[in-house]
């Protein structure tokens, strides 16, 4: 599961979750499977998990109690990337989320430390319209109010329009419900709507997450956070960046609902129809202040500045405008330094007062380097995010027959667009052209290969990007 170049963080925080006065059911020691787990504990208990790959589509079925992998004892993020669930098995393809939380669980339902992948969604029928979705690619929250933390997203979907009017949510689908999700990292997660986030009718708290790289949006817009109806909703200190939409906002869409939008950095996403940071749609509200907006937003403490990114991990360079410009209440200051009291701990700079992204607040996360993320591709999402076309992952992935390829140029381009298996032969040209400016799609029609890795290369006279994908028949 490669996908990136340049090293991908993951989150962890400084506190333990405190498990000592809860029983412990181990898995797969006591329990062979994390849903075995789930059936044999108790309200209050924790089912904790070795590391390990994990081929499930697990359900917390209306118990308040906590999951988690052995982060949650000694902070060791290692332990994230180690313990994953792995949604791309399912014995129902309509029941096709990782995690499903969906029975009244309340915020002492607690998801904690793993890697999240492969799912593809829950078909679902909407109490507000009773038109049916596919939705929650990675987690989909329907009627409740879990807390999600640690976690890396990654490689889920919500694209299969089979039987509903339209599938989203490829990252994290909340429906009914005021969730806490917190210090996660979502990336390269796709939906037809809201490819990292969908909040439907519901509230939440959205806090100190990186949110990067998600794309789709083709029927009702929305890279990376997709609210609609109810509301507000809390989005506190997030990294939003490098997200795609083929319609209308590549960060944030906002649709005949309102947010409370605080301390992030919104930038380098895009758009093909407007609103490539944020998109106000039927009278969306968003209250938005003391932020890095990509092209500039009204409000209180707003900016518009290279939010100048350290090559790898989404840190803040000593010179970046981000610092210490987060609201300046004391409610939203960083943490202290031990050592030196009138400065942040790091990773937060500079001074208390609050910075911009993930980074920032008492909440904010931090993310270790981990070598196991870096692709074969791409050049590092940093500053300005440079370069003359991105490519990002294909979907569905793994895939059977076909798969989409989704890249986007900076400028007008003659491009190729090539695929090659594992010897190094190239099958298959999808692109030989001059295209504009924008983002794109190309379908691979791969009936007459054989199963395996094959890698896609995009070129153009400035940048060679290379990514792997999977088919599996």
């Amino acid at each position: 599961m490669k996908i990136m170049n340049g090293i991908i963080p993951l989150v962890m925080v400084v506190v333990i979750f405190p498990v000592a006065h809860a029983g412990i059911i181990h898995v797969p020691a006591e329990q062979a499977t994390i849903q075995e787990g789930i059936s044999a504990a108790s309200i209050g208990d924790t089912v904790l998990v070795a590391e390990g790959q994990y081929f499930e589509n697990i359900n917390f079925r209306g118990k308040n109690i906590t999951v988690a992998s052995m982060y949650i004892m000694d902070s060791d993020t290692a332990h994230i990337r180690n313990t994953i669930i792995d949604g791309s098995n399912p014995s129902n393809p309509d029941t096709a989320s990782c995690v499903i939380i969906s029975s009244g669980e309340d915020s002492t339902a607690l998801l904690q430390g793993f890697t999240l992948t492969g799912g593809t969604g829950t078909k679902w029928r909407d109490i507000h319209n009773s038109y049916l979705y596919r939705e929650g690619g990675g987690i989909l929250i329907e009627l409740s109010s879990p807390t999600i933390k640690n976690n890396l997203i990654v490689d889920n979907e919500a694209v299969n329009r089979s039987g509903v009017s339209s599938a989203g949510g490829g990252g994290i689908r909340i429906g009914d419900g005021n969730p806490i999700i917190e210090s996660n990292v979502l990336i390269s997660n796709h939906g037809h709507y809201g490819a990292g986030i969908v909040l439907n009718y519901a509230t939440g708290t959205i806090r100190n997450n990186i949110i990067w790289r998600n794309g789709g949006g083709a029927d009702y817009g929305g890279g990376g956070i997709w609210a609609f109806a109810v509301g507000p909703s809390t989005i506190d200190n997030n990294t939003i960046v490098q997200n795609s939409s083929s319609s209308t906002g590549g960060g944030i869409v906002v649709w005949a609902t309102s947010i409370i939008a605080r301390n992030n950095i919104l930038w380098g996403n895009i758009a093909d129809s407007g609103g490539p940071q944020i998109y106000l749609n039927s009278g969306g509200l968003a209250e938005i202040s003391y932020s890095d907006i990509d092209g500039g937003w009204t409000g209180e403490g707003n900016i518009d500045g290279q939010p100048l990114f350290t090559p790898k991990g989404f840190y803040l360079t000593t010179d970046s405008p981000c610092i210490d410009a987060g609201n300046p209440d004391q409610s939203f200051y960083d943490p202290p330094n031990p050592s030196q009291p009138d400065s942040a701990l790091w990773p937060s700079m500079g001074l208390l007062r609050n910075d911009m992204g993930a980074y920032g607040g008492a909440h904010r996360a931090i993310h270790p380097y981990f070598e196991d993320y870096v692709s074969v591709d791409e050049s590092d999402p940093q500053n300005s995010l440079p370069g003359s076309c991105s490519l990002f992952q294909n979907y569905p992935n793994p895939f059977n027959n076909s798969t989409i390829i989704q890249f986007q140029l900076e400028k007008a381009s003659i491009v190729k667009l090539e695929v090659y298996n594992l010897r190094g032969e190239k099958v298959a040209t999808l692109v030989n052209c001059n295209m504009d400016k924008g983002i794109h799609q190309v379908a691979w029609e791969s009936s007459n290969y054989a199963s395996g890795i094959y890698f896609y290369e995009l070129s153009d006279n400035i940048t060679t990007l290379v990514r792997r994908m999977t088919m599996m028949k």
